[in-house]
């Protein structure tokens, strides 16, 4: 087959302010494998021990990529640390997009890219790139709060997720199995 007879590969977003981006792209992720595709996923901004990852790690077809094991708030992170954080994600970043293209992968979940980016723990500009420059067939999810502009106009799919009441908002800690 003719790569420009692949078909396209499409760009979500998930974003706003409520409950659920992540747990709608990885159930996304998850019809993707259940259809056969390979799918690859990275979370910036979490460590590795959230619930989904746990249920998603015994999908077949799905690659779950493990970043630090321990993630500090952006805002108390030194200049240094950010430095240190942003070489981090930025290389992790291509390297997933290489991967991506070498395994044929049909979906790669980029969970809290979008906060990342705003931080400046990403380099928009490289993630940016990498949309554009992604292997022709290769469906591409980013979540999380405040993307840029020019992140929106890249975007096939936009869903805004908007909070209307939250138990956070009244003392209510996340739950394991429902917020993390």
């Amino acid at each position: 087959m003719e790569k420009e007879s692949l078909p396209r590969g499409l760009v979500h977003l998930y974003c706003g302010d409520g409950k659920g981006k992540t747990t709608a792209a990885m159930g996304l992720c998850l019809r993707a494998a259940g259809a056969g595709q390979k799918v690859l996923i990275f979370q910036f901004l979490k460590d590795n021990r959230s619930s989904e990852r746990k249920a998603l790690g015994v999908v077949p077809g799905v690659t779950l990529v493990p970043g630090p094991e321990s993630v500090k708030f952006s805002w108390k992170m030194t200049p240094a640390e950010k430095e240190a954080l942003r070489a981090y994600y930025d290389g992790m970043l291509r390297s997933l997009m290489k991967t991506a293209g070498e395994s044929g992968c049909g979906l790669l979940l980029l969970d809290e890219a979008v906060p990342a980016a705003g931080a400046g723990l990403l380099d928009e500009d490289l993630l940016l790139g990498s949309i554009r420059e992604r292997p022709r067939a290769l469906e591409m999810v980013l979540t999380g709060r405040g993307p840029s502009g020019r992140l929106l106009a890249e975007a096939d799919y936009i869903t805004e997720m908007k909070k209307c009441r939250h138990p956070f908002d009244s003392g209510m800690g996340a739950r394991t199995g429902i917020e993390k």
